[in-house]
């Protein structure tokens, strides 16, 4: 049994503060979780001063003073330094719980790849459609976590094919074609299940619990045979155990140290004790998941003569009597002949005496 890995999302809920980015490691340390996650970008790089926030953005932030503002503006405040980087990656090595982080532009994956030499990144769905950053990451040979939200089948297959491609150090212009044609070969599909996890998710925020369509992490799994998860953007903790025990490998959850604080994904976050629930939920889970075999354990083993029944004497039998459905019955404990053998002991003849509520050996 293989635990389920679960990534307490910090994203930008630290609102541009080093310092309370600091204290989310430590939260999401003491949840217990197995990765704490920052989003890595230079804001000139990732929005032009045109994009305008997105809807959940602006809601959000509804009753504060970045209401209205432009993607651009709300991004500079909510940027870390490359230098708040360095500090998070060594703060995360002394409590013991595992660095991630999303670019979301090419230079900021570089830094992740080169400076910090992450092993693994995570990209969110927004930049499935990028095909230089998956070309970047898959280049590297690092492990990519790939969230699928806003996309259709044929948009993450032309995705893995172009991870395929850098994967497999392909030496032909990049187009459309050599990453189709990189994706169908059987190198390439070992690559991938070596080194890519599909995440289902729901671009929302929060996710209406009918937009979650949670059976759609199933289709993935079966379409592409990767590791499958779930990235949850739901209110609450439910869905994210539901996933697990539809068999996700892997649970990414946004937390925050105070739902109140200013910001566009606050509202929508776990609170660190809430986080833990989950976590503590999903641990639960996977132990009981357990393995696919329909066998007796061995505690089931040791109830059996306690729990099942066997035949037994309804009455006085002696050596040479014939067993009939009068002096034969059903009772427990189930250490003599199994019930099953009802019909077949009926008409024969008993080889040895037998008192009543004696089991029939």
């Amino acid at each position: 049994m293989t635990d389920v890995y679960v990534i307490a999302e910090a994203g930008v809920n630290h609102n541009g503060e080093l310092k309370r980015a600091l204290a989310m490691v430590d939260a999401a340390s003491e949840t217990g979780a197995d990765a704490v996650k920052f989003q890595t970008f230079l804001p000139a790089a990732l929005a032009s001063k045109h994009a305008v926030q997105a809807n959940y953005q602006i809601r959000n932030q509804a009753d504060s003073q970045d209401d209205g503002d432009s993607q651009l503006t709300m991004l500079h405040r909510l940027a870390l330094s490359f230098a708040d980087h360095h500090a998070l990656l060594t703060h995360c090595a002394k409590c013991n719980i595992e660095f991630l982080s999303s670019p979301f532009d090419l230079i900021s994956a570089r830094f992740l790849l080169e400076e910090l030499a992450l092993p693994r990144l995570k990209l969110g769905s927004g930049e499935l459609t990028n095909g230089p950053l998956l070309l970047q990451i898959a280049q590297s040979g690092r492990q990519l976590i790939l969230s699928t939200g806003m996309a259709t089948l044929h948009e993450i297959r032309e995705a893995l094919g172009v991870i395929a491609f850098g994967l497999l150090q392909d030496s032909t212009p990049p187009s459309r074609t050599t990453f189709r044609d990189a994706f169908a070969q059987p190198q390439a599909q070992a690559l991938l299940k070596k080194h890519v996890t599909l995440l289902h998710c729901t671009t929302e925020y929060p996710c209406p619990l009918d937009k979650v369509n949670l059976r759609a992490m199933d289709t993935l799994a079966e379409t592409f045979a990767l590791p499958t998860g779930y990235s949850d953007h739901t209110l609450g903790i439910h869905v994210s155990l539901a996933a697990v025990a539809r068999g996700a490998q892997l649970i990414e959850k946004h937390f925050t140290l105070d739902r109140q604080l200013p910001g566009p994904d606050h509202l929508v976050s776990l609170e660190p004790d809430e986080l833990k629930t989950m976590i503590d939920g999903i641990r639960d889970i996977s132990r009981a998941l357990g393995s696919a075999d329909k066998a007796p354990t061995p505690e089931e083993k040791n109830n059996m003569s306690v729990a099942r029944k066997s035949l037994v004497a309804a009455q006085a039998i002696r050596r040479g009597d014939t067993f009939t459905t009068e002096n034969v019955t059903i009772k427990r404990p189930g250490s003599g002949r199994s019930p099953m053998d009802y019909w077949a002991i009926l008409g024969q003849t008993a080889r040895q005496n037998y008192d009543a509520d004696e089991v029939i050996s």
